[in-house]
């Protein structure tokens, strides 16, 4: 099983996130379990091209 990072933070009743790769692409639910379940939702419509012109995060090397 892959691991991913995510962010995520409570908002009064609710709990919102987003993927760290794709800080763009936010989403929330009732529990932690309900946003960890959005999130691998939009995982898999990220990576699986159902999503277009994804806006990803990287890191360049300069020196």
């Amino acid at each position: 099983m892959t691991g991913i990072r995510y962010v995520y933070w409570q908002d009064k009743d609710m709990w919102l996130g987003c993927l760290e790769e794709y800080p763009d692409y936010m989403t929330q639910g009732e529990t932690l379990e309900e946003l960890q379940e959005n999130l691998r939702d939009i995982y898999e419509d990220l990576v699986g091209g159902r999503v277009p012109g994804v806006r990803r995060v990287a890191e360049l090397q300069v020196a």
